[in-house]
Parts: structure tokens; sequence; C-alpha cells
């Protein structure tokens, strides 16, 4: 390759880098004005700086600082939500609780944080036996925050069969709400036709309510497509146990 070749190939590069961080900054500047914008937008009398440019500059000559608190901030809310999620798994889920407050404080969107804290409170309420806890809180407020928190990850959420899932367990087997553990129930089938589990469940609620009918259904789909034997068992003597009822 001769001398000549060389330096155009270059003398292109650097024209190319050169153009590359050009761009970068051009998008960097455009970044920091719309963010200048909202702030002055949202802040009463435009907020200090008075100016959208005074805000744009201020930015700028924070940038660095805010983008390391941004990722400071997410990598200590992914610490907290990998802890507490580690806690739960071993069954210690008053600190599981404490931790997922945490990692929720630093990212309030997460569905799955709030579908593991009504999973851990579900279960602190279990074990409550009478002594107060240092929350406050006594086995009817843990199962309140249970209760929220599921509704929360499926407002997040809206397809997120897990919180589905528990809150058919809470208001059937702890709340004595059954009625209201159908419409959720339904809807996670609608998603996942063959979870036995949540037929298991639905049914039950179906047969508190009287809809014994509607439950002699489930418990026949539940033996005929299941590959599971116990699980087969168990359905044909639900089904002989709530016909038998019906029929006194």
């Amino acid at each position: 390759m001769k001398f000549k070749d060389i330096v155009i190939g270059i003398f292109v590069i650097s024209v190319i880098v050169l153009v590359g961080y050009f761009v970068h900054q051009q998008a960097d500047r455009r970044t920091n004005r719309e963010l200048a914008r909202r702030i002055a937008e949202l802040s009463p009398r435009g907020g200090p700086p008075e100016t959208i440019e005074g805000l744009r500059k201020a930015i700028a000559l924070y940038q660095d600082q805010i983008e390391r608190h941004v990722r400071d901030a997410a990598q200590t809310g992914a610490f907290w939500k990998i802890l507490g999620t580690r806690l739960a798994e071993r069954g210690m889920h008053h600190e599981a609780l404490a931790a997922f407050e945490r990692a929720i404080s630093f990212n309030a969107t997460d569905a799955f944080l709030f579908y593991m804290t009504g999973v851990s409170a579900g279960h602190v309420a279990k074990s409550q036996v009478g002594f107060s806890a240092d929350s406050g809180l006594d086995r009817e407020g843990y199962f309140r925050l249970s209760e929220n928190a599921y509704l929360r990850a499926l407002e997040l959420d809206d397809r997120y069969a897990r919180p589905m899932y528990g809150l058919g367990i809470l208001y059937v087997f702890e709340l004595d709400r059954p009625a209201e553990a159908i419409p959720h129930l339904e809807r996670l089938l609608e998603l996942q036709p063959s979870n036995f589990s949540a037929m298991f469940v639905l049914a039950r609620a179906y047969f508190m309510i009287g809809e014994h009918r509607q439950a002699i259904e489930l418990y026949d789909r539940i033996a005929a497509r299941t590959r599971n034997n116990r699980e087969r068992e168990g359905a044909l003597i639900n089904r002989e146990i709530v016909s038998r009822m019906m029929h006194e």
C-alpha cells in the first residue's frame, strides 16, 4: 500500500471520528435542552436557575455526576432486589420485606418487587403468634400489605400470572373472600389454560360460594387433562365430595 493511500485512510478515519464526536455532542445538547425544558415546566416559577438556558448549562456542567448517580442508584436498587429474593428463598421473609421496601424506593415500577412483597408479607402474616413486630403491623396488617402488593403488581403488569395466583390463595385460604379470588383466577386460566394448581384453587372458590356445578366442571377438566396421577386422584376425590353434597 502506498504511503499516500495510508495518509488518506488515516485522514478519512479521523474525519469519521470527529463527525461521530460532533454528532454525540449535539445529541447530548439536545438531551440537556429537553431535560431543562421538562424541569422548567414542572418547577414553580420555572425553578432555579430561572431560565431554560440556565438549566441547560447547569445540566451540562453536572452531566457526568448526574449519570454516575443514576448508575449508582440503579446498581443499589438491583442489590436490594437480589438480596430480598435470596432472603425470601431462604424463608427469611421479615428481612426480605425490608430489602424489598428498599428496592422499591429505587424502582417503584417493578412488578416483580411488589409480587415478592406480597409473597413475603403473606408468610410473615401466617407466622404472627401474638407478639408485636418492629414494623407495628399485626397479622391482619401483613395480609393487607400482601393483598395491596399483589394488586399493585397487577396494576403494573396486567398479564403477570403469579400475583393472580397469589391473590387466589390469599382470598380463598387466608381471608375467606372467595368471590374476590374468582376473577383473578379466571384471568390466570385465560393466560395459562393448563395451570392445574389455579384450577384447584378456583374450584375451591366456586365451592365456597355455593357454585357446586362449576366446581365439578373444573375437577372434571383437571382429571381429563392432567398427566399427574396425584392431581387426577385429588380432582376425582374432590368431585365426589362436591357431587355428594349437591344431592344431600
